[in-house]
């Protein structure tokens, strides 16, 4: 609840004080000149509204996908960016934190900073859909995936990801609904990953890889975002590791609420600000039984799921 120093605050000056802190990223000691606040008080403010948003406004703008939403987004994907049944792009950053009390090298990484992980995934729409907090930063970036609930529940099939659909009308053999990640994401009947670089990559590989490329920009765009409107993610987070879990929710959900009440141009998303605090996780291992179902989408994109400027982007 409110302590005894913040009761005599509004509302609008509690949140004022929240929203300044995520959107500025300056530490409580410059907040408490600011609004001649205590320190403490500031602190417990911003614990609270982030906690506040996770708790009640989530639901409303980052709700869990049922089989009619996972099938829009599928269908906003293959408008935007030409790959059909795609219900989603994935990834990872390091988000940079102090280093925690009596924590060893457990959240140093491997770009040498102390962080904790924010694995996501978003829709053609620049908003989160899935967010998953707090694995370490010296984890293995497969571990990361493999360790997160939404994977879990992936493996789990409780996603409530629709049945697989045909693609093409001269294949009727249905293909599964797919989410899109690097090389770190492994290869499996519902994620799908770039076929490895190299030099005798054939014509096909080449423009599956491009194909997927253009459908994880849309995450690398929404991370841009994101770090671009709340400033906190431009400096470590120097609290503990439970709270700076809140903040790092708190400032998606509001990243959601804004795009939903503001909107974005789409132009606007590929000049975003270097994000030198968030740092793109690397490769992991891939799952070879699902080979044939992304040989599939590849074969279709030289074939029936052609575009007239695939050949320029190769």
């Amino acid at each position: 609840m409110i302590h005894l120093e913040q009761k005599s605050l509004s509302l609008t000056n509690i949140n004022t004080v929240a929203v300044r802190y995520l959107g500025t990223g300056c530490s409580f000691g410059e907040l408490h000149y600011n609004f001649r606040l205590g320190k403490s008080t500031i602190t417990g403010i911003v614990r609270e509204v982030c906690e506040a948003l996770w708790e009640k406004v989530t639901k409303n703008v980052m709700p869990e996908p049922s089989e009619d939403i996972w099938k829009k987004i599928a269908k906003d994907f293959e408008k935007y960016a030409n790959f059909p049944n795609c219900i989603g792009a994935i990834d990872g950053k390091h988000i940079r934190i102090t280093k925690p009390k009596d924590s060893g090298s457990l959240y140093y990484n491997y770009k040498t900073f102390f962080s904790i992980v924010l694995l996501a995934l978003c829709d053609s729409n620049y908003c989160f859909t899935f967010i998953d907090i707090g694995s370490y930063g010296k984890s293995s970036d497969s571990a990361i995936f493999k360790n997160s609930a939404f994977y879990k529940r992936l493996i789990e099939k409780s996603l409530h990801i629709p049945k697989p659909k045909p693609i093409s009308e001269t294949d009727p053999k249905p293909l599964p609904y797919v989410i899109v990640g690097d090389e770190a994401f492994g290869l499996s009947e519902n994620v799908m990953r770039p076929y490895a670089a190299g030099k005798g990559l054939s014509y096909e590989k080449k423009i599956f890889n491009n194909r997927l490329s253009r459908s994880r920009r849309f995450i690398e765009c929404t991370f841009g975002i994101l770090a671009n409107k709340w400033r906190i993610f431009h400096r470590p987070i120097n609290v503990n590791i439970d709270f700076a879990e809140d903040i790092i929710k708190a400032c998606c959900v509001l990243h959601n609420f804004v795009r939903t009440r503001d909107g974005i141009q789409y132009e606007d998303t590929l000049h975003t600000a270097p994000m030198s605090n968030l740092i793109t996780l690397h490769a992991g291992r891939g799952t070879p039984s699902s080979l044939n179902i992304r040989d599939k989408y590849a074969n279709y994109f030289v074939n029936e799921g052609r575009v007239e400027w695939q050949d320029t982007k190769i």
